[in-house]
């Protein structure tokens, strides 16, 4: 199973004035901690909220200081639980932001590779008949578009043979 898991990093930044240029230098300074090992996890602001609901902005700043809530998403490959994914986004990211306090958002488990593989599992077991039967014009219609002159049809290798 791969997983989609979403960290919230908090991110110092010193002499800043605004907001705005708060979050440009934390993400500049995050990515430079991050590549060229984690280059393909994404940076994005985070969000924050107030007790009563209201929303904030990213960054916090006082005496020209900044605290900024970053989101770092990643993917993490073939794991089994989606505890064993949040542990393995939390040490990589981690190692690379020493001194940064993380709290995994979410982890939600990628379904198309897991589509792949019910659809890869599907044609190695195809055999003779029971997979004309199964498919049949659908897997035609489906996948044949452009393939007509690179594969030879399924009839046309046992007539050929």
């Amino acid at each position: 199973m791969d997983c989609r898991v979403v960290v919230e990093a908090a991110i110092p930044v010193y002499d800043v004035t605004t907001p705005d240029e708060a979050i440009r230098i934390a993400i500049s300074k995050t990515g430079e901690m991050l590549n060229p090992d984690l280059s393909y996890v994404e940076i994005s602001m985070g969000s924050r909220t107030s007790p009563d609901g209201e929303e904030l902005p990213p960054a916090f700043i006082a005496a020209d200081e900044a605290l900024v809530a970053l989101e770092l998403e990643m993917t993490v490959f073939n794991v089994e639980q989606e505890e064993h994914a949040s542990r393995i986004a939390r040490k990589e990211i981690g190692q690379r932001l020493e001194n940064v306090p993380l709290k995994v958002l979410s982890v939600e488990p990628i379904e198309s590779d897991d589509e792949d593989d019910e659809s890869g599992s599907e044609q190695p077991v195809d055999e003779g008949s029971p997979t004309e039967d199964a498919d049949g014009s659908q897997s035609e219609a489906d996948t044949d578009d452009g393939d007509d002159d690179l594969i030879p049809e399924f009839d046309d290798l046992v007539d050929g043979g």
